[in-house]
């Protein structure tokens, strides 16, 4: 099974994660996440976020999510990535990760497009929908 490792700013990994264990009445495995505040520095973050990356791959893989291209987790993020084995996706949302929880054991391909697209779909306009 592909490991799930979010790295965003603050709680809202966290409050995404709560969020998945409520809709799935359960914690899923192999799911870790990483707050940053305005004041870390991903330097000083980069041992910690690769011994939790370990927690999450457990040998398939991982999957690391993450909120905006370009900012601190991101940036932390792209220093853990491996084409392949640790892959990452940005814009992270409620239905990406419940998306990306869903086709983690279809491959990384897979994962990668499904969680993706599971994103991009869960934007809907209501009125129009």
């Amino acid at each position: 099974m592909i490991g799930i490792f979010l790295i965003t700013h603050g709680s809202y990994g966290e409050a995404l994660v709560q969020n998945v264990c409520h809709v799935l009445n359960k914690r899923p495995p192999q799911l870790i996440q990483l707050g940053m505040t305005a004041q870390d520095d991903p330097l000083d973050l980069l041992p910690m976020a690769r011994e939790m990356l370990a927690l999450a791959d457990k040998g398939d893989g991982a999957l690391v999510l993450t909120d905006i291209f370009g900012a601190s987790p991101a940036n932390l993020a792209l220093k853990l990535l491996e084409r392949g084995r640790v892959e990452g996706l940005t814009g992270v949302n409620m239905p990406m990760l419940l998306r990306a929880l869903t086709y983690r054991d279809k491959g990384m391909d897979t994962l990668l497009i499904r969680a993706r697209d599971g994103g991009r779909d869960g934007i809907i306009n209501m009125l129009d929908h």
